[in-house]
């Protein structure tokens, strides 16, 4: 059995992955827009979605529990998908578990970020990650995605015989 520890979710470390959502990145331009009141943090992240438009929805995400063992993991070929927590929930961190590989992820690249309060995260196409994963109570993500997701998501689960276990980090070895 494998185990895996969530480790800091910072842009350099997340990079081969996607990007992350925060304020405060510096590789970004920042400017104030509507007569001073708001504070543009431009183009954070770029969008992608093959033959189909974008759309924005919701996600209301119910917990796994820790330690959760990673069974299978899915990816969207075709675009990426963006992960905001929102509303009353959105001070909650949440976790993001992605992989390398091509037609089938490669598990010895298994990786586990915890997404701290103020963060977000945009999944480059192609990517193959678990399923959104939070702690304790149901939270809401803003979600920034594909048109059609049906034609949009490929799953690959993991043999029996193969097992790694994401700790809970606060109560990890």
């Amino acid at each position: 059995m494998r185990k895996l520890v969530p480790e800091a979710l910072t842009q350099a470390s997340f990079a081969p992955f996607g990007d992350v959502l925060e304020t405060g990145r510096t590789d970004h331009p920042t400017y104030p827009i509507n007569n001073g009141f708001t504070q543009r943090y431009h183009a954070m992240s770029a969008v992608r979605a093959d033959e189909e438009g974008v759309i924005l929805s919701i996600f209301e995400t119910s917990s796994f529990g820790l330690p959760l063992v990673i069974k299978m993991l899915e990816r969207h070929p075709k675009g990426s998908q963006s992960f905001m927590p929102i509303g009353s929930s959105a001070t909650r961190g949440f976790y993001v578990v992605v992989a390398e590989g091509g037609s089938a992820p490669d598990p010895g690249t298994l990786r586990a970020f915890a997404v701290r309060s103020g963060q977000g995260v945009n999944i480059a196409a192609g990517v193959w990650h678990h399923p959104n994963i939070v702690e304790g109570q149901a939270q809401q993500f803003l979600v920034v995605d594909r048109a059609d997701p049906a034609s949009n998501l490929e799953e690959f689960t993991f043999p029996d015989s193969w097992e790694t276990v994401m700790l809970d980090p606060a109560t990890a070895d």
